[in-house]
C-alpha cells in the first residue's frame, strides 16, 4: 500500500470536500478482482480519521457508470419526501407480470422491495413521482450527470443517468449524517431499510446494483457504510465484467467481504 497526500480538485463530489486529503492507494486489493476475472475499484472512507483507502483511484474518481439499483436509495428518498411512498410498510400491488426474479412476483412493501431490489416496484414509484418532480430533486441533489432523459421508469438503467463511485460515496455519507435536503424522517426510513447485518461486532448497511453498459459489459455496485464501535466507515465497490453469465449477486459480495476482512473489519476491533 502506498500512502500519498493527494491534492483533489474542488469539483469532485466527495474527495473534493477538502482541498487536500490523505489517500492510501492499496493495490493489494486487486487480487480479489483478478480472482473473479473482473475489473473495478473500491473506496473506503474512515470518517473519524479522515483517511481514504482506495484501489484504482482513477476509476473511482473519474469514471461514470449507470447507478442501476443503487438509485433505489434516491428513488426511496424522493418517494417518501413527496408522499408517493407513505413509509417502509407501504404495499404496491404486483402487476401480475412474471419477471426473472420470483421474489418480485408478488405484492411488496417498500422494505421488501428494497431488500430484493425489485425493479418493478421502483419503476411504479418513479412513474408516480413523475419526470418533472424527479428532475427537480435530481438537480437539487446534484446527482451524477443529472440526465434522466427517456422514460421516467428506466433512466437509471439505460445509461442516460451516470454517476462516479466518488459521487456515490458522497451521497451515502450525507445520508448517514442526515445532510441531504430531505426531512430527517425520510432519511431515517431509508437508512433503516439499508441495514443488512447487525451483531455485537458491527452493523453493515448497503445497497447493491447491477446493470449493463452501452457496450454490454456487466456493471456491479455495493455502496453504503459499516459501523464498528459506533464509528462509521463509508464504502463503494464498483466492478465490471465482459462475462454475460457472471454470477454478479455472489461475485460482488465475495469481493466486498474479502476486502473488508483484509482491512480488519467484522471483528469489532476497528
Amino acid at each position: 500500500m502506498k500512502k500519498i497526500v493527494f491534492v483533489i480538485s474542488i469539483s469532485l463530489y466527495f474527495l473534493g470536500a477538502c482541498s487536500i486529503n490523505n489517500v492510501s492507494e492499496d493495490d493489494s486489493l486487486k487480487k480479489y478482482f483478478t480472482a473473479e476475472n473482473v475489473t473495478g475499484c473500491f473506496g473506503l472512507f474512515d470518517n473519524g480519521r479522515g483517511n481514504f483507502t482506495i484501489y484504482n483511484l482513477k476509476r473511482f474518481r473519474d469514471s461514470s457508470y449507470l447507478p442501476a439499483s443503487t438509485f433505489k436509495i434516491v428513488n426511496s428518498l424522493i418517494g417518501i419526501q413527496t408522499g408517493v411512498i407513505k413509509d417502509e410498510n407501504m404495499v404496491i400491488k404486483w402487476d401480475s407480470v412474471k419477471r426473472w426474479n420470483p421474489d418480485w412476483n408478488k405484492d411488496l412493501t417498500m422494505a421488501e422491495a428494497f431488500k430484493v431490489s425489485a425493479v418493478n416496484y421502483y419503476q411504479e414509484v418513479a412513474r408516480r413521482i413523475g419526470h418533472d418532480t424527479m428532475q427537480r430533486w435530481i438537480d437539487t441533489l446534484g446527482y451524477g450527470n443529472k440526465n434522466i432523459s427517456g422514460p421516467v421508469d428506466s433512466f437509471w438503467l439505460n445509461n442516460h443517468l451516470k454517476i462516479t463511485p466518488d459521487e456515490e460515496m458522497g451521497l451515502v455519507k450525507r445520508l448517514y449524517f442526515n445532510q441531504l435536503p430531505f426531512y430527517q424522517r425520510t432519511q431515517d426510513i431509508v437508512k433503516k431499510v439499508m441495514l443488512h447485518e447487525e451483531n455485537a461486532n458491527y452493523k453493515l448497511s448497503y445497497k447493491t446494483g447491477w446493470g449493463n453498459k452501452e457496450n454490454g459489459n456487466e456493471i456491479g455496485w455495493i455502496v453504503g457504510w459499516i459501523e464498528e464501535n459506533k464509528h462509521p466507515y463509508f464504502f463503494v465497490l464498483n466492478l465490471e465484467s465482459t462475462n454475460k453469465k457472471i454470477d454478479m449477486v455472489n461475485v460482488r459480495i465475495r469481493i466486498f467481504k474479502n476486502i473488508l476482512q483484509q482491512l480488519g473489519f467484522f471483528q469489532g476491533k476497528k
